[in-house]
């Protein structure tokens, strides 16, 4: 089995979906998009500076768009009836609506609302987040515990994400475990901490108006990393995953005893594939960032169905 794997917030770059506008159907998809989400997606992909898709409001859109976007020209190219997928914090609405628990519109309707709930809630105190890599993972989580930030990104392959107020992240740079880095993030707030809470229950709300179906295809949480069968599971994690830590670490265990024969990135792609090559080594990586990319993905495909 391949996974495909959907990024989350952070891995936006300005101008990244240039190359991707160049048919109808892309553009036809974006626009689509576009109006569930209430973004100009089109507009913040191609034209936006860093500052302003920075904006958490704009930017989840923009991300799960993007992988939907790669999805669609990788469905176009290749049969993709045997993989299985998962995605990284807000990389979980792609992930959805590629297993088939959500329609593309309905994602993108649900991000939107999210993404401004997270955004609001980001006001409230000054946070943001720090990646810290290298060193012993024990020894990292303690220092961040002692320092009261939290571990809100669990990624495996040597990497934790830390998150809290920004003077307490500021020591942590400070103050760095021994064999670390640590690197701060360009994001508006603590996400998946419990300075995200008040934004659950408007996600809540609007989750309730979408009818969530059971996934075609299986799909791993970021919750546990376990398979989630049910589409209304599934939807009511996306919900309480807000304030709660990502644990791609697990996932990626759970893609090991899955035996999986490799991953694909969707765009914007480069984050996961990285982290893989530490905590899946050996295992064969492609990362969709261009349309040039989907060939390279093709092949990986049609090797593992051989």
């Amino acid at each position: 089995m391949i996974i495909i794997a959907c990024p989350g917030q952070g891995s936006q770059t300005p101008g990244f979906l240039k190359d991707w506008i160049d048919d109808a159907e892309s553009i036809k998809l974006l626009e689509k998009l576009s109006e569930a989400s209430g973004i100009d997606l089109i507009k913040h992909g191609t034209e936006s500076d860093a500052d302003t898709i920075r904006d958490t409001a704009i930017a989840q859109p923009l991300i799960v768009a993007a992988s939907l976007l790669a999805w669609q020209a990788l469905t176009r190219a290749t049969d993709t009836s045997a993989v299985g997928v998962a995605g990284h914090s807000v990389g979980e609405f792609a992930a959805a609506s590629i297993a088939g628990i959500l329609s593309p519109d309905d994602a993108l309707r649900l991000v939107g609302v999210r993404g401004r709930a997270m955004a609001e809630a980001a006001t409230k105190e000054a946070t943001s987040m720090s990646a810290v890599v290298g060193g012993d993972p024990d020894d990292v989580i303690a220092k961040i515990e002692e320092l009261g930030l939290t571990p809100a990104n669990r990624n495996g392959g040597g990497q934790i994400v830390a998150a809290g107020r920004v003077e307490q992240l500021r020591v942590l740079k400070e103050e760095a475990p021994r064999g670390t880095r640590v690197i701060p993030l360009q994001v508006a707030g603590a996400f998946h901490t419990s300075f995200m809470a008040s934004a659950i229950p408007k996600l809540e709300h609007a989750s309730n108006k979408v009818i969530a179906k059971d996934p075609a295809l299986k799909i791993w949480t970021n919750a546990s990393g376990r398979i989630v069968s049910s589409g209304q599971e599934y939807l009511s994690l996306l919900v309480s995953q807000i304030a709660q830590p990502v644990r791609w670490d697990l996932c990626m265990s759970s893609f090991q005893e899955a035996e999986i024969k490799g991953m694909i990135e969707l765009t914007p792609a480069g984050a996961l594939t990285g982290i893989a090559k530490r905590g899946l080594r050996g295992t064969p990586t492609v990362a969709v960032k261009a349309p040039s990319d989907i060939e390279s993905a093709v092949k990986l495909l049609s090797e593992t169905n051989s």
